[in-house]
């Protein structure tokens, strides 16, 4: 039987990309987001949900799991950014934001490594990014959600570990997708050019990591944290 991923934020942009490119490769994939989705494939199901709402998690993984029987990665893509001096962040986008990018990935990787344990093999791929190696000024908030997903990653990687789970994590730099629409061009220039490779992130670069990280002869690889570009 085909690999059955989950991956989260699948409505558009990475996560978008990535569904139909697993799609392409004979795969099932199971996505979710906010609202609807696009994507109209045999082999796509799509789950309408805040990736932080503890029973529509659950129910989207038990539903995944009796329909395919397993799941075989999961994709922790859904994520959200804000940029702000500390000192006029609100306590709510605080909270937003952490409830998106740590709680959504605390959330799925919990209810999907059970059905993995089970199994005895699986790969999960968390997302952190550039923002939280660099220190970025105005980044305060989303690169510290970040570094949770990092230290959490590696944590959870130790006691997934026996069970033949892997649990990485991948730290793009910016990529042309809504999710920088928002930043000031002179910052998002600023961080690029901080970069060994001074150029934007593409979707094709993800793929390449993400498929290195599910691949079955990397099973020995894992508690990573990948930055792409070049970053130190």
């Amino acid at each position: 039987m085909s690999r059955v991923f989950i991956i989260t934020g699948s409505s558009k942009g990475i996560g978008k990309a990535l569904s139909l490119y697993y799609l392409e490769k004979g795969f099932i994939v199971v996505g979710c987001s906010r609202g609807e989705t696009t994507i109209c494939h045999e082999n796509y199901r799509h789950h309408s949900l805040e990736v932080n709402d503890e029973k529509a998690v659950v129910k989207m993984v038990r539903e995944t799991k009796k329909e395919f029987g397993k799941i075989d990665v999961l994709l922790n893509n859904a994520g959200i950014a804000s940029m702000n001096h500390f000192l006029t962040t609100t306590l709510q986008s605080v909270q937003n934001i952490f409830a998106t990018n740590f709680e959504g990935t605390f959330l799925f990787s919990r209810e999907v490594s059970k059905v993995m344990m089970k199994q005895k093999q699986g790969r999960i791929v968390n997302y952190t990014t550039v923002a939280a190696a660099l220190n970025l000024e105005g980044e305060a908030v989303y690169a510290a959600s970040k570094a949770a997903i990092e230290n959490f990653t590696q944590t959870v990687a130790k006691e997934l570990a026996s069970f033949n789970i892997t649990v990485n994590a991948i730290g793009p730099t910016p990529i042309q997708t809504d999710l920088i629409k928002a930043v000031p061009k002179d910052k998002i220039e600023e961080l690029l050019q901080k970069q060994a490779i001074k150029r934007f992130g593409e979707i094709d670069d993800i793929k390449n990591v993400i498929d290195f990280y599910i691949d079955e002869k990397s099973s020995f690889v894992t508690g990573q944290i990948l930055y792409l570009g070049g970053i130190s």
